[in-house]
């Protein structure tokens, strides 16, 4: 089952601060058929203006992943996090019992980042912050796993959720293939950051997001140079 969603057809809202396009229902956006992929629940696509950001706010029982695209976010918290994240790293924050947080673009330009929401296996974990910087030589041709609550990713450097799931990228060059396993009952949405690709022979542009489920495997091959995320959880 493959599910395309051009970046055309996702919701939004312009707030003059912040253009934000969402891939699942959010905020003022509905749309039933649109709600989950899985245990993933949010990917916001967010453009973020110069000197601006979201103000302190609360957060609860819910795995937040942020992939910095372009510029930096700053992120401060009530538990005395405070990190500067910069493009092609990440940061996460499991909100547990809950965590009042800000995150700012303190950079002279625009700032984009994937919002990224996954519900935990658990509720009522202890909150947690963490940021780290991923090279990304270390994502070509193959998938770099970024977060992870997967048994299998421990030790592997990837940032802790508390989910058995995953936050991967993986940058392809122009006619590259790269084949990911996908077992039974697990679930993949990817969205291309950057550049053209078929995913299981449909074709994406750059931010088009598409989901798999019952696939035996994810097939990205590459028509321009890509960037690919890609958020691998349990399909229920």
């Amino acid at each position: 089952m493959i599910d395309v969603r051009p970046f055309a057809s996702l919701g939004g809202a312009n707030h003059g601060w912040l253009k934000a396009k969402h891939h699942f229902s959010f905020a003022n956006y509905h749309d039933p058929k649109r709600m989950n992929w899985g245990r993933l629940r949010v990917w916001n696509d967010d453009e973020i203006a110069a000197g601006t950001g979201f103000d302190a706010h609360p957060h609860r029982d819910m795995e937040i992943i942020t992939y910095v695209r372009e510029g930096a976010i700053t992120h401060r918290d009530n538990m005395g996090n405070e990190g500067r994240t910069g493009a092609g790293d990440v940061q996460i924050m499991s909100a547990g019992t809950g965590v009042v947080h800000a995150e700012y673009n303190l950079e002279p330009e625009t700032t984009k980042i994937f919002q990224i929401w996954i519900m935990p296996d658990q509720r009522g974990a202890k909150p947690n912050w963490g940021a780290k910087t991923f090279p990304k030589a270390g994502r070509e041709a193959a998938f770099e796993v970024l977060a992870s609550g997967r048994p299998g990713d421990a030790g592997t450097g990837a940032l802790p959720i508390n989910v058995n799931g995953a936050v991967m990228a993986a940058t392809i060059a122009r006619g590259q293939t790269l084949t990911q396993p996908l077992a039974t009952g697990r679930a993949a949405y990817l969205v291309l950051a950057k550049g053209a690709a078929t995913v299981n022979g449909a074709a994406l542009h750059e931010r088009d997001g598409v989901g798999i489920a019952r696939e035996e495997a994810v097939t990205i091959t590459a028509t321009e140079d890509a960037e690919v995320v890609m958020v691998e959880v349990a399909e229920e």
